[in-house]
């Protein structure tokens, strides 16, 4: 089942190898989607506002989001999604690096609709990214958000 339009997809990551490593994953997916990319916490807020530089910016169907990054962490950006009325039906995966119960706690605390620990390896990595694309474009019902 192929989605009829685009999907858009905001990559919250400021590790320009897992950038590149998610884009690549990406082209391999069967859906065409089309990614943005920020590279810190207060940037993520200002693109889903459409604040600044980011006016035109297309709200994002699914959110990526590392928790470590500079200028406003993971979970900060992750309450403020979930604390804002127009952001927070938003599906946020947390993709990250962490493994520590807290930040996994901390973030289903916060409403997360997934926490997946980034794989190491590359073919890991582009299934993990299948999977998640799999999941919230084919499986799941999103809602309409423009």
């Amino acid at each position: 089942m192929e989605a009829a339009s685009p999907v858009s997809i905001l990559l919250v990551e400021d590790n320009p190898a897992d950038v590149r490593l998610t884009r690549e994953a990406l082209k391999q997916c069967r859906l065409i989607n089309t990614l943005d990319v920020v590279m810190d916490g207060e940037a993520a807020m200002r693109f889903l506002r459409h604040e600044d530089e980011h006016r035109g910016a297309a709200r994002p169907d699914l959110i990526l989001l590392d928790l470590n990054l500079p200028l406003k962490s993971g979970q900060e950006v992750l309450a403020e999604i979930r604390a804002d009325e127009l952001l927070k039906i938003i599906p946020v995966v947390v993709l990250t690096s962490s493994k520590s119960g807290e930040d996994i706690l901390g973030s289903y605390r916060l409403s997360c609709n997934c926490y997946v620990v980034k794989p190491v390896r590359f073919d890991q990595f582009s299934e993990v990214v299948r999977a998640i694309e799999e999941f919230w474009f084919t499986v799941a019902k999103l809602p309409k958000l423009n």
